[in-house]
Protein backbone atom coordinates (compact mmCIF):
# COMPACT_ATOMS: atom_id res chain seq x y z
CA UNK A 1 0.00 0.00 0.00
CA UNK A 2 2.77 2.15 0.88
CA UNK A 3 5.41 3.10 -2.18
CA UNK A 4 8.26 4.61 -1.56
CA UNK A 5 10.82 5.69 -4.49
CA UNK A 6 14.44 6.96 -4.30
CA UNK A 7 16.04 8.73 -6.76
CA UNK A 8 19.22 10.57 -7.43
CA UNK A 9 21.87 8.36 -7.12
CA UNK A 10 24.77 7.50 -9.76
CA UNK A 11 28.29 7.37 -10.06
CA UNK A 12 30.28 10.74 -8.16
CA UNK A 13 33.97 11.59 -7.34
CA UNK A 14 35.34 11.96 -4.06
CA UNK A 15 34.54 15.07 -2.34
CA UNK A 16 31.71 15.84 -4.62
CA UNK A 17 28.24 15.83 -3.55
CA UNK A 18 25.00 14.22 -4.65
CA UNK A 19 21.16 14.65 -3.40
CA UNK A 20 18.98 11.79 -2.84
CA UNK A 21 15.17 12.07 -2.94
CA UNK A 22 12.85 9.95 -1.66
CA UNK A 23 9.01 10.12 -2.85
CA UNK A 24 6.20 8.86 -0.73
CA UNK A 25 2.75 7.63 -1.88
CA UNK A 26 1.20 9.13 0.92
CA UNK A 27 1.64 12.21 3.73
CA UNK A 28 5.29 11.80 5.04
CA UNK A 29 3.76 13.66 8.05
CA UNK A 30 1.86 10.87 8.71
CA UNK A 31 4.98 8.92 9.52
CA UNK A 32 5.99 8.76 12.95
CA UNK A 33 9.77 9.06 10.98
CA UNK A 34 12.01 8.88 7.71
CA UNK A 35 15.07 7.61 8.12
CA UNK A 36 18.08 6.57 4.97
CA UNK A 37 19.88 3.58 5.92
CA UNK A 38 22.37 2.32 3.27
CA UNK A 39 24.09 -1.01 2.15
CA UNK A 40 27.97 -1.98 0.99
CA UNK A 41 28.50 -4.57 -1.05
CA UNK A 42 29.20 -7.88 1.57
CA UNK A 43 27.88 -5.80 4.88
CA UNK A 44 24.88 -5.00 6.50
CA UNK A 45 22.58 -2.42 6.01
CA UNK A 46 23.69 0.54 8.40
CA UNK A 47 21.58 3.53 9.53
CA UNK A 48 22.41 6.98 8.15
CA UNK A 49 20.16 9.81 9.82
CA UNK A 50 16.59 9.68 10.58
CA UNK A 51 14.09 12.46 10.86
CA UNK A 52 11.25 12.71 13.03
CA UNK A 53 7.84 13.95 12.28
CA UNK A 54 8.67 16.64 14.79
CA UNK A 55 11.64 17.52 12.57
CA UNK A 56 14.39 16.35 15.21
CA UNK A 57 17.76 15.06 13.50
CA UNK A 58 20.11 12.30 14.26
CA UNK A 59 22.82 11.43 12.19
CA UNK A 60 25.04 7.82 12.44
CA UNK A 61 28.74 8.93 13.09
CA UNK A 62 30.42 8.25 10.10
CA UNK A 63 28.22 10.90 8.24
CA UNK A 64 27.54 13.75 11.21
CA UNK A 65 28.89 17.02 9.61
CA UNK A 66 28.59 15.47 6.09
CA UNK A 67 25.21 14.58 5.29
CA UNK A 68 21.97 16.67 5.81
CA UNK A 69 18.14 15.04 5.98
CA UNK A 70 15.54 17.32 5.18
CA UNK A 71 12.04 16.79 3.88
CA UNK A 72 9.23 18.49 2.22
CA UNK A 73 5.84 17.57 3.67
CA UNK A 74 4.06 19.82 0.64
CA UNK A 75 6.28 17.18 -1.91
CA UNK A 76 5.61 14.19 0.35
CA UNK A 77 9.56 13.89 -0.35
CA UNK A 78 12.53 13.21 2.02
CA UNK A 79 15.98 14.46 0.93
CA UNK A 80 19.23 13.27 1.60
CA UNK A 81 21.81 16.04 0.98
CA UNK A 82 25.50 14.36 1.25
CA UNK A 83 28.83 16.23 0.65
CA UNK A 84 32.42 15.45 1.22
CA UNK A 85 31.91 12.38 -0.21
CA UNK A 86 34.24 9.47 0.45
CA UNK A 87 35.09 6.08 -1.58
CA UNK A 88 33.46 4.21 1.61
CA UNK A 89 29.90 5.65 1.27
CA UNK A 90 29.72 3.72 -1.97
CA UNK A 91 26.64 1.19 -1.45
CA UNK A 92 22.82 1.47 -2.43
CA UNK A 93 20.50 3.71 -0.16
CA UNK A 94 17.50 2.98 1.16
CA UNK A 95 14.60 5.06 2.67
CA UNK A 96 12.59 3.90 5.55
CA UNK A 97 9.32 4.94 6.44
CA UNK A 98 8.66 4.08 10.24
CA UNK A 99 5.00 4.13 11.67
CA UNK A 100 3.16 0.56 12.57
CA UNK A 101 5.48 -1.16 10.04
CA UNK A 102 8.34 -0.55 8.46
CA UNK A 103 8.48 0.73 4.86
CA UNK A 104 11.17 0.35 2.12
CA UNK A 105 11.87 1.82 -1.49
CA UNK A 106 13.78 0.03 -4.29
CA UNK A 107 17.14 1.84 -2.94
CA UNK A 108 19.64 3.82 -5.13
CA UNK A 109 23.09 3.21 -6.06
CA UNK A 110 25.60 5.80 -5.37
CA UNK A 111 29.16 4.88 -6.15
CA UNK A 112 31.89 7.47 -5.25
CA UNK A 113 35.74 6.95 -7.18
CA UNK A 114 38.75 7.61 -5.51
Amino acid sequence: QVQLVESGGGLVQAGGSLRLSCAASGSISSFNAMRWYRQAPGKRREFIAIITSGGTTTYADSVKGRFIISRDNAKNTVYLQMNSLKPEDTGVYYCNALSKYNYWGQGTQVTVSS
